[in-house]
């Protein structure tokens, strides 16, 4: 992709060097022994223990350390911020002409472990998008590990489809569709609710592919093998036979590598947002 020298998005918060993780708690091992008792009475006592649990959530401090991050770090946070600028220019046009208004996410840049409004999370949960602040979280360490550990050719834009799946998200939150998404899981069993899961994803792909489309003046030759290369690395059933060697259909939550590639191909040749209803191709 040809980033070197771009504009780069202001919207980028970037925490690397940062230890603590943001909010700690004053007494936590108190605070643990509540929990404890919680987990282990329940019911009329959890809720005489709750005023306790706010009154100590009020000694809630931010407790954290910096440092100066290296030239490499500087460096290596560039290629996501021309990204995420690139995904703004991209979905304020697309928004713009089918009148409303695009409103941009941020990007968290972290290290091992951060706070959300979603929760707390760690560098195992991979990049994430929390609807709750609308922000995108992204140790950057996953990169590597999206060659060493799932397969994937590499390749800057390999990393420019994960960025651009969880802007997907975004764009979701923004039109309404996952909070439909998620009333819509309510009642149902597992293996149904999968099903709804896999397909939020499925779109968030769809319109990877629709941003990259639109932006082609900045893709290299190749890129496009990345993106493909990269989805089918995460899909499903490639990680469940990598991991536990079998898989177990009903417990898919993000769609097939197959699923992955043919929904962000459909953007990618489409460019166009109305053709990524995933949700009507549920089994």
């Amino acid at each position: 992709m040809k980033w070197i020298g771009r504009r780069q998005s202001d919207n980028v918060e970037d925490r690397r060097g940062m230890s603590g993780g943001g909010k700690t708690i004053v007494g936590g091992g108190i605070i643990g022994i509540i929990i404890l008792l919680i987990n282990a009475f329940g019911g009329e006592n959890a809720q005489m223990i709750t005023p306790i649990l706010e009154q100590f959530n009020q000694l809630q401090t931010t407790q954290t350390e910096s440092r100066p991050l290296t030239e490499e770090e500087k460096k290596l946070g560039e290629f996501p911020k021309v990204v995420l600028k690139d995904t703004e220019v991209v979905w304020a046009k697309i928004f713009e002409e089918n009148n409303m208004e695009y409103i941009k996410p941020k990007m968290v840049l972290f290290t091992n472990s951060v706070e959300t409004a979603c929760g707390g999370a760690s560098s195992a949960s991979g990049p994430f998008y929390c609807p709750e602040d609308q922000k995108v979280y992204m140790d950057l360490a996953f990169f590597d590990e999206l060659q060493t550990k799932f397969g994937a050719s590499g390749g800057d834009f390999a990393t420019a489809y994960v960025i651009a799946h969880e802007i997907g998200h975004h764009i979701q939150t923004l039109l309404g569709t996952s909070a439909k998404m998620r009333q819509a899981q309510q009642g149902k069993n597992e293996a149904e609710a999968n099903k709804l899961s896999v397909a939020l994803e499925l779109q968030a792909d769809f319109y990877a592919g629709v941003w990259a489309k639109h932006n082609q003046e900045n893709l290299d030759i190749g890129d496009i093998d990345e993106a493909l290369s990269a989805a089918q690395a995460v899909g499903d059933d490639a990680i469940q036979k990598r991991m536990q060697g079998h898989i177990v259909p009903e417990s898919f939550t993000h769609g097939t590598s197959e699923q992955r590639k043919y929904w962000f191909m459909k953007g990618y040749n489409t460019g166009d947002i109305h053709q990524g209803n995933t949700f009507s191709k549920l089994n």
